[in-house]
Order: C-alpha cells, then sequence, then structure tokens
C-alpha cells in the first residue's frame, strides 16, 4: 500500500508540479478543471447516481467551469462570490456536524447534487485565483492544508487521549481527536510565522497569505489562521460523514492508495474561497 500511495503521489506531482510554474496560469485551469470533473462524478456516484447520470453531472460541472472562464470570471474581482459561498461553507458546516451522519439522507437527492456541483466549481474558480495571484500565494495555501493535516495526525498519535476523554467526532471520524485538531491548529501557526519571515527575507514574487493577513495585524493573522485550520478540519470531517452516509470507505479508487480526488481535497473546499475572502475583502 505505501508503494502505490508513493507511485501515484509522484505521478500527481509529476503533472501538477509543471502546470503550477508554467508561466501562464491557463494551463494550471486547465489540469485542475479535469480534477474538479473527476472529483463531481466521484460526488454524483456517491450520492447513488448511475453510470451515465454520474458522467453528465461531472460534465456539467466542468461546463461551468468553463463557461466562467469563458466568460472573463477568473480575472476580475469576486468578492461577493467569496463571502456568500465562505459564509455557506461555515454555516452549513456547522450545521452538518452538529446534526450528524443521519441528517444527511434527509436532504433531497437533487440539492445534495447540485450543492455538491457549487461547491466544487466555487473551489475550482478560487485556485486559479489563487494561481493568478502568485504561485507563492498558491502555495501557502496549499501549505495551510497539509501543516494542519500533518501535525494533527503526529499530535493525534503521541497526545491522543491524554488530554480529553472524548474525540473529536467519534461517530464520523472516529479516528480523530482533539489533542489531533490542537496540534493542528499550532502546527499551522508556526508555519505562517516561518512562512512569513522567508518571505520578508527572500524574494519569492507574489505576498503569501501568511503576509497578507499579517499587513492588517499579526494578532488578526493568527485569528485568521486559527479559523481557517478550524474550516480545513471541518472540511475534512464534513466528506467523512458524506461518506459514512454512503456507506464508502474511499470517495472512488481513481487514486490508487489515495482513495479519489475528493479524499485529497477535501479539507481545500472550503478553505480557498475563505483564504479569497479574508485577502481581497
Amino acid at each position: 500500500m505505501l508503494k502505490q500511495r508513493i507511485i501515484t503521489a509522484l505521478l500527481m506531482l509529476a503533472i501538477l508540479l509543471p502546470a503550477v510554474f508554467y508561466p501562464l496560469p491557463e494551463v494550471f485551469a486547465a489540469v485542475t478543471l479535469i480534477l474538479i470533473a473527476a472529483a463531481a462524478w466521484e460526488w454524483a456516484r456517491m450520492n447513488q447516481s448511475g453510470p451515465v447520470a454520474s458522467l453528465a453531472i461531472s460534465g456539467a460541472c466542468a461546463a461551468a467551469c468553463a463557461l466562467s472562464w469563458y466568460g472573463g470570471l477568473l480575472y476580475v474581482p469576486l468578492k461577493t462570490l467569496w463571502i456568500v459561498s465562505g459564509s455557506a461553507w461555515v454555516i452549513f458546516g456547522a450545521w452538518l456536524l452538529f446534526r450528524g451522519v443521519a441528517v444527511w439522507s434527509c436532504v433531497p437527492r437533487p440539492l445534495r447534487l447540485v450543492g455538491g456541483v457549487i461547491a466544487l466549481w466555487v473551489a475550482w474558480v478560487a485556485v486559479v485565483h489563487a494561481r493568478i495571484e502568485g504561485i507563492n500565494f498558491l502555495f501557502s495555501v496549499l501549505v495551510l492544508v497539509w501543516a494542519a493535516d500533518i501535525f494533527a495526525y503526529f499530535a493525534g498519535k503521541a497526545l491522543g487521549g491524554r488530554f480529553f476523554a472524548r474525540k473529536l467526532a467519534p461517530s464520523i471520524s472516529p479516528g480523530k481527536t482533539w489533542e489531533g485538531a490542537c496540534g493542528g491548529l499550532l502546527g499551522v501557526v508556526v508555519s505562517a510565522f516561518i512562512w512569513r519571515y522567508l518571505d520578508a527575507t527572500y524574494s519569492f514574487g507574489a505576498a503569501s497569505l501568511y503576509t497578507r493577513l499579517g499587513a492588517v495585524h499579526a494578532a488578526f493573522m493568527v485569528l485568521a489562521l486559527l479559523f481557517l485550520a478550524t474550516m480545513s478540519i471541518v472540511g475534512d470531517l464534513v466528506e467523512s460523514l458524506f461518506k459514512r452516509s454512503a456507506g464508502i470507505k474511499d470517495s472512488s479508487g481513481l487514486l490508487p492508495g489515495h482513495g479519489g480526488v475528493l479524499d485529497r481535497v477535501d479539507a481545500l473546499l472550503p478553505i480557498l474561497p475563505l483564504a479569497m475572502m479574508l485577502t481581497t475583502v
């Protein structure tokens, strides 16, 4: 399994890194559009759509992204979209996690399908906007999610159960602990200060997410990062809730050893529009 995970990760990097560093952001937009279309296909399958319907929903998501591209939405400020979508993630995520797995099956399937496609479309628009802002900015957003995940994993392994008797969300993701979550939050803040120092010492082109937040005030940066890191955990838990409701372990087998595309981008779905909201409003 580990060998398979490494091979898949290397293949993905071989595709994504050239697209990220290519001078024209349109290449990155095209590659990520394909990934988002794959995620939409997974989403349809998770919500009991048949093979033909799943492909149609994937095509609809890809068409929405392509029309946004053609219509010039990738090159204009979208403050309202970031505020609305970011606020929706906060409210919807809190509601879902509070109500638990059972409530998801009560949501009409057409509404689930449309809502998922909209969330994926917004995430695609946001990640392309982040790339247009600059590679340094894009990577700083991605690193926030990776740091939250990595630090949470190791903190949970080392300290899980020592300070909190109850797990973070036992009915949704039994392995996650409050100690891990706190470790993830701390890891994000530490990573941000290191990144800000590197931004100030070396020239990386466009300012990172951390430098932009810190330009308001260091305290604002810390609070914003704690909020974003919390929402990355929410994104991960919400996808786990969806999978538990559907009775599946992975969103698909498209990425051998890693599951599906949704399994890799779940925490990014709320973070991308929220990061754009906090740096452009």
